[in-house]
């Protein structure tokens, strides 16, 4: 399995951890969106697009997140998921590497690719580009112009 093209979408100026935005295509079939580049307290990493992690409603099953105290649907009253002052994971990854080899070649194909549209954008002319919906990179004059 090849990484076969990575697009990037730089976050807007002020962001202080997150960096970028992207989106990989594996062997020409297989897109994952919603990647995040961030800066970390030990530089930058990859972060796997996630969820928030939910439970349901015991009285419409309707799912909430987990520290809710009332349902979104019915306004049931809801259990305590996660007791007090315990840190619980809130999310989960949707897409992720399951080895640390996959996980490095997946790292280092996006933080290369992260690095060449900072030297870009700072090039004159220099056009940010935005992930599309469908994966594709479009940039932001092609998504005015189709609206």
């Amino acid at each position: 399995m090849k990484i076969s093209d990575v697009t990037i979408q730089l976050a807007p100026p002020g962001q202080d951890r997150l960096k970028a935005f992207c989106c990989i295509t594996f062997d020409g079939c297989f897109v994952v969106r919603d990647i995040k580049i961030i800066h970390g307290p030990n530089g930058l990493f990859v972060a796997m697009p996630s969820r928030k992690i939910m439970a349901g409603c015991p009285q419409c099953r309707t799912k909430n997140h987990l520290h809710a105290r009332f349902c979104n649907n019915c306004g049931a009253s809801l259990p305590a998921v996660v007791p007090t002052g315990e840190r619980v994971k809130m999310h989960c990854d949707v897409a992720h590497p399951i080895n640390a080899e996959c996980r490095g070649m997946v790292e280092r194909e996006i933080i290369a690719a992260y690095e060449n549209e900072i030297k870009r954008a700072q090039q004159p002319g220099y056009v940010a580009r935005t992930i599309g919906d469908g994966g594709e990179s479009v940039s932001p004059s092609e998504m005015t112009s189709n609206a």
